[in-house]
């Protein structure tokens, strides 16, 4: 509803659409406060409320919004408060009447006084100058510093990225679309963490593999800090690679995380290896220069994560299931949900030690070599 001439508040009954994601009401004359039965909302993602006539404080109620990704509130005339829990970035152009906040805000010290209107205009002349200063100069700094990481990551042998390298990361309700509502036709496959679905993203049309975790599942929260972790920096063309990942809430407002990764047209090295029955052990056979070859790209990534990053790390859980194959048959490992880096000991002539106290593995099952 954004880019008309909408006048008079914004009802309260707007709290009632407890499963609406996204409001955009931006560039009208909507006036009064915003109302607080906006934090009804908890499945919000993106909220627009710039470019209007809105006044008075900013609700804490929006703090309930847990899912929220993008708000943008401003020029309008809000005065009062800038609560805490916007203190991770908030833009406060064309409200000149807003106190206290972030100290890297500049704003005015709030005060229980009405301020005379000649405090205003010069709060409207000084503080709204200077915060675009502060932005410009805050912008300058960041683009030099990532000049200066480009050119120190070309003289590197092996290249490093970081989270910038990923798509920005989609919301509950894209994976839900590009998967049909995690339907079961399009299952790949489930694990002890949970389950991966294929999909495809709406935007570009690429087609993905998202792992989404049951966070019901003991350790299953922190395998999607540390598989973050571990991918974050790491590449290699015999890695599987992680495009981008979504952590909210689903529409029950329950927690929600899952990691999209490339998809791998050719499956795991387990259904070629194990076949289920006698139809896929007719289809999927490999010859001995496939075997040849996949065993040479895993012992590539092996040696990259052992030797060659710039942190040695442990994969942990090393299996059939968890190679997978390409459409050309070239082999990625992955699920890196218990993976471990390892320290440097002080001692030079002490062992490395890693970060967890003991091995980590599938039940049942640890490969050679997880001890070295």
């Amino acid at each position: 509803m954004s880019n008309n001439s909408l006048t008079g508040s914004l009802p309260s009954e707007v709290g009632d659409l407890v499963h609406l994601t996204e409001l955009d009401v931006s560039r009208n004359k909507l006036s009064g406060e915003i109302p607080r039965s906006l934090g009804s909302c908890i499945t919000l993602a993106r909220l627009h409320l710039e470019g209007n006539e809105f006044a008075g404080a900013i609700p804490q109620s929006l703090k309930d919004l847990r899912g929220l990704e993008e708000i943008n509130i401003s020029r309008n005339t809000l005065s009062g408060q800038i609560p805490k829990f916007l203190s991770k970035g908030v833009s406060i152009l064309g409200n000149a009447r807003l106190c206290g906040g972030i100290p890297k805000l500049f704003l005015p010290t709030c005060s229980s006084k009405k301020p005379r209107s000649s405090q205003g205009l010069l709060a409207l002349k000084v503080v709204v100058p200077l915060t675009c200063a502060i932005a410009f100069i805050i912008t300058l700094s960041f683009f030099i510093a990532l000049c200066s990481m480009v050119k120190m990551s070309r003289g590197r042998t092996v290249t490093s990225h970081s989270y910038k390298d990923w798509k920005s990361g989609v919301s509950y309700f894209e994976l839900i679309q590009s998967t049909n509502g995690f339907s079961l036709d399009n299952l790949i496959g489930s694990g002890s963490f949970g389950s991966v679905y294929k999909g495809v993203l709406s935007n570009d049309g690429t087609i993905v593999a998202m792992k989404v975790l049951n966070l019901q599942q003991e350790g299953a929260s922190k395998s999607f800090v540390d598989e973050c972790k571990a991918l974050r920096s790491i590449r290699h063309r015999n890695l599987l690679q992680i495009i981008t990942v979504c952590s909210s809430i689903d529409d029950q407002g329950n927690d929600f995380k899952s990691l999209v990764f490339e998809f791998m047209e050719n499956g795991s090295l387990d259904a070629w290896l194990c076949p289920r029955d006698e139809e896929q052990s007719r289809i999927m056979r490999l010859n001995i220069m496939e075997r040849l070859n996949i065993a040479i790209d895993v012992a590539s990534a092996l040696d990259y994560l052992h030797h060659r990053y710039e942190t040695p790390v442990v994969h942990c859980d090393l299996k059939l299931s968890n190679v997978l194959l390409d459409e050309d048959m070239v082999a990625h490992v992955g699920d890196f949900g218990l993976a471990r880096f390892l320290l440097e000991a002080s001692d030079n002539s002490s062992k490395n030690q890693t970060m967890s106290v003991g091995l980590k593995g599938s039940i049942g099952y640890i490969p050679p070599g997880m001890s070295l």
